[in-house]
């Protein structure tokens, strides 16, 4: 089996960073920063505590939001005590070291959030949860900053390790590295990719996340709540920290500035300084998203309606409360065997959603109407085969098997606003007041269409008729659309203008110039009008 191709595409715009994750190009990843972007996952605040609501065993914090920060019982963590008696004494200067600071007593798990916080009280908070829709940020007090190999946890005690890592003896490597180098009330969570890492590596990574923990402290005394005291980084080197890896192949970014700033990010890793050398400065005057084909992919797989190849097509619908997709076969030809054709569908829709699932970054409840299928074992191969479609997916996620009605409830982390595209243009025949899809999509939805009657054989010689701008467009240049369909399916395709006809209607006549309409899994001929 081939390896996967891995790439990282960057295009920075004044106010935003876009950056797009490709899979053997295929979108699977979109992100977008901006550069107004506040309360990022990962930054930590000293922030005031507003108010207590003994109703939800919560508090609700200043952190300088436009919606107060909520922070639940349970996200205190711990050490929620001695965190706050060292955020104090660090305000007043009379501590600057957690080394040997005593340990207050631990937060039990069932409690009351005002034996532990009071109104007006300073804290050490950081982002769990972006704002989303008509809530404030969620955060917790269980501070921790993550590192390339290592993640440093504050007044923890204990030496975890990523269940990724199967080998007992790598296990037993790693952990007595890190009992060699740990600071005194620290915790440390070793990530997967300190797999095989030496001690050198690890140990510049670690001393990165403590002198970054030093400089918040060193930030304390001087900080009037609210106020930012640490960042996470920005979503350009998050992605390089988590992805880049020896599986990676290129980066292309368009900003000189930027593709500086992550050649030396890359280069900071000692062992990996090799890795620097895929990133590559994009300077060809096309854009970057075009040249590699995003555009054209975010248009096709950012709305309601996703179609794949033959016919079958998704439903995506997003509401406050869930997210909802249905599956439809479409034109496809239904074969003798109804519950394999069910079974054909339903995987090939599997693949789709998990990229879905990624590239909106869709969190919270999914809920997935699937074709139904009669079979037990046919339920537990598409149940298996959604299991390993997103075992690529970073969000923490749980997949239940399909109900008796053909459901499949996902439920995935969901700690910032789904990903939404605006791809609907302007219909250019409607002044200004229609909608339609994007034109830059006709092409594909024509080609899928040839592809579907030719390959089962259904007619032999094709006539197209088009608006005169699509016409133009599809009969361009020597080597044109057109001619390239004709040598791909080796068929006789013929094109027509229409003055009459809107921007993006078609219609499609066979050799004997009866129109063909293509709905509901048939194909009906009409007569040439």
């Amino acid at each position: 089996m081939s390896e996967i191709t891995k790439e990282l595409i960057i295009t920075a715009k004044q106010h935003e960073v876009q950056i797009a994750f490709l899979e053997d190009k295929k979108l699977v990843e979109l992100h977008r920063e901006k550069s107004s972007d506040q309360f990022s996952v990962g930054d930590i605040y000293l922030g005031k505590v507003r108010r207590l609501n003994s109703g939800l065993n919560a508090a609700f914090v200043d952190i300088g939001a436009e919606k107060d920060a909520f922070l639940h019982y349970l996200d205190l963590g711990t050490k929620a005590r001695t965190l706050n008696n060292f955020v104090t004494q660090a305000i007043e200067k009379k501590k600057k070291s957690i080394s040997n600071f005593p340990n207050e007593p631990i937060v039990e798990k069932s409690g009351k959030i005002s034996d532990v916080l009071t109104g007006g009280q300073q804290i050490l908070v950081q982002i769990a949860k972006e704002s989303i829709s008509t809530k404030g940020p969620r955060i917790t007090t269980e501070i921790s900053m993550a590192g390339r190999y290592v993640v440093l946890v504050p007044f923890g005690d204990k030496i975890s390790i990523s269940q990724k890592i199967k080998n007992s003896q790598e296990r037993t490597r790693l952990k007595k590295i890190i009992q060699g180098i740990k600071p005194k009330n620290f915790g440390v969570i070793i990530r997967t990719v300190a797999k095989d890492k030496n001690v050198e590596d690890i140990s510049s990574d670690l001393n990165q996340l403590l002198a970054k923990w030093n400089n918040a402290v060193n930030r304390l005394p001087f900080a009037k709540s609210p106020a930012k005291i640490a960042d996470e980084l920005d979503k350009t080197s998050v992605l390089i920290r988590d992805l880049v890896n020896e599986t990676f192949n290129s980066i292309y970014i368009d900003s000189p500035f930027l593709y500086q700033e992550v050649k030396n990010y890359i280069s900071s890793f000692s062992a990996e300084t090799r890795k620097s050398d895929i990133v590559k400065l994009y300077k060809d005057p096309q854009p970057i998203f075009e040249h590699f084909n995003i555009a054209k992919q975010i248009k096709g797989l950012f709305g309601k309606v996703v179609t794949l190849k033959n016919g079958v097509y998704l439903i995506i619908e997003h509401t406050e409360a869930m997210h909802v997709i249905d599956v439809n076969s479409g034109n496809r030809m239904k074969k003798q065997d109804k519950e394999q054709n069910a079974l054909e569908v339903n995987l090939e829709a599997a693949a789709e959603i998990a990229r879905q699932l990624r590239l909106r970054d869709m969190g919270g409840l999914i809920v997935i109407d699937f074709i139904d299928l009669d079979k037990l074992t046919n339920r537990k191969i598409l149940h298996q085969k959604m299991t390993e479609y997103m075992a690529n997916d970073r969000a923490k996620h749980t997949i239940l098997p399909p109900s008796k009605f053909g459901l499949i409830e996902i439920t995935r982390q969901r700690v910032r606003q789904a990903t939404t595209i605006e791809i609907l243009e302007q219909c250019p025949s409607c002044r200004g007041t229609g909608k339609i899809q994007p034109s830059i999509l006709i092409e594909e939805e024509l080609e899928n269409m040839l592809e579907f009657l030719f390959k089962k054989q259904l007619e032999t010689k094709i006539t197209i008729a088009v608006h005169p701008y699509i016409y133009a467009y599809l009969t361009k240049g020597l080597l044109s659309k057109r001619l390239k369909w004709i040598l791909k399916f080796k068929r006789n395709i013929v094109l027509q203008s229409k003055q009459g006809y809107q921007l993006l209607e078609y219609r499609v006549f066979n050799r004997n110039m009866d129109e063909i309409i293509l709905w509901s899994n048939k194909i009906e001929k009409t007569e040439s009008i």
